[in-house]
């Protein structure tokens, strides 16, 4: 089943926090359209600096694989695996983005679609904001006195099996 990663935008100067209708919700795993159509589908998430990374190094691929005289084949291949790389990274790089327009993670959701994730997500939110604030508070650490005190004798068995000839 994927997972969800939910991602809340910085609130606007107007709002104390923000909506949830502008949360983002990426899935975890391959993205066939960012493996079919890669820079389209880096333009669509507004994903710039991913774009330009992915252009400068399809470039350079390209152009290098050309200088050195690389057949049409080696180049498809080339080009196929930096495909599979974009599918299979996709959510990676957009997660990436949203953090550094400092979109906050709130959480994980395991869903068969984003749609169930959503609502998901949005029913154990609602249930943790009426919720009343509780204060967690940690038991503290009880620690048994030792058994034994001491080296152990060489008749003491260590793990699950006897020593060899010895009564069950």
């Amino acid at each position: 089943m994927p997972t969800f990663t939910v991602h809340a935008p910085p609130p606007r100067k107007s709002e104390t926090a923000s909506t949830p209708e502008r949360f983002v919700f990426v899935r975890d795993g391959f993205y066939f359209w960012a493996f079919v159509l890669a820079p389209l589908w880096l333009l669509l998430h507004r994903l710039w600096l991913a774009l330009l990374g992915y252009l400068v190094v399809n470039v350079a691929l390209n152009t290098g694989l050309t200088l050195i005289g690389a057949p049409v084949t080696v180049k498809f291949f080339v080009n196929l695996m930096l495909a599979l790389l974009i599918g299979f990274e996709a959510a990676t790089l957009w997660r990436w983005t949203l953090t550094r327009r400092r979109r906050k993670l709130l959480g994980f959701v395991v869903a068969d679609k984003s749609e169930m994730a959503e609502r998901r997500f949005y029913a154990e939110w609602a249930k943790r904001a009426d919720a009343p604030a509780a204060t967690l508070t940690l038991p503290e650490p009880n620690y048994a006195t030792p058994v034994r005190r001491g080296a152990p004798k060489p008749s003491d068995i260590i793990g699950l099996f006897p020593e060899p000839g010895a009564p069950r």
